[in-house]
């Protein structure tokens, strides 16, 4: 199932429930409103909106609501680096690898990373 775009307000909001679920809004908001100046009241919003979109899921128990993530941290960065490819580069990978080549956005690191995954995608 395809989950709308998760966009960077939801992104900050639906972060810790990857780190620790089920958490209730105003433990999110504890660990996110005071860097993004928001009010519980926009946490909630957000939290509604993911809701909506099939992001995150929520259960009552008593008074309150207690939020978990539908999708997995790995699944959303997969969506997006597709979304990415696709609307920059047509889809394909080598012209994102060369762009970063180019502008020397690539660490001796990365890439022997690249090179250790292009052999063991060979093998």
């Amino acid at each position: 199932m395809a989950i709308e775009r998760i966009s960077e307000s939801e992104y900050a909001v639906i972060e810790p429930l990857w780190d620790k679920a089920p958490l209730t809004a105003v433990e999110i908001a504890d660990r996110v409103a005071k860097d993004n100046d928001w009010t519980l009241q926009t946490v909630k919003t957000l939290l509604s909106r993911l809701v909506a979109k099939g992001a995150v899921a929520f259960e009552t128990q008593g008074r309150r609501y207690l939020y978990r993530p539908l999708i997995a941290r790995n699944d959303h960065a997969v969506a997006e680096s597709r979304r990415l490819l696709d609307r920059l580069f047509a889809g394909r990978v080598s012209p994102l690898v060369a762009q970063l080549a180019k502008r020397d956005a690539l660490s001796e690191d990365d890439i022997a990373e690249i090179e250790a995954l292009l052999k063991e995608l060979r093998a």
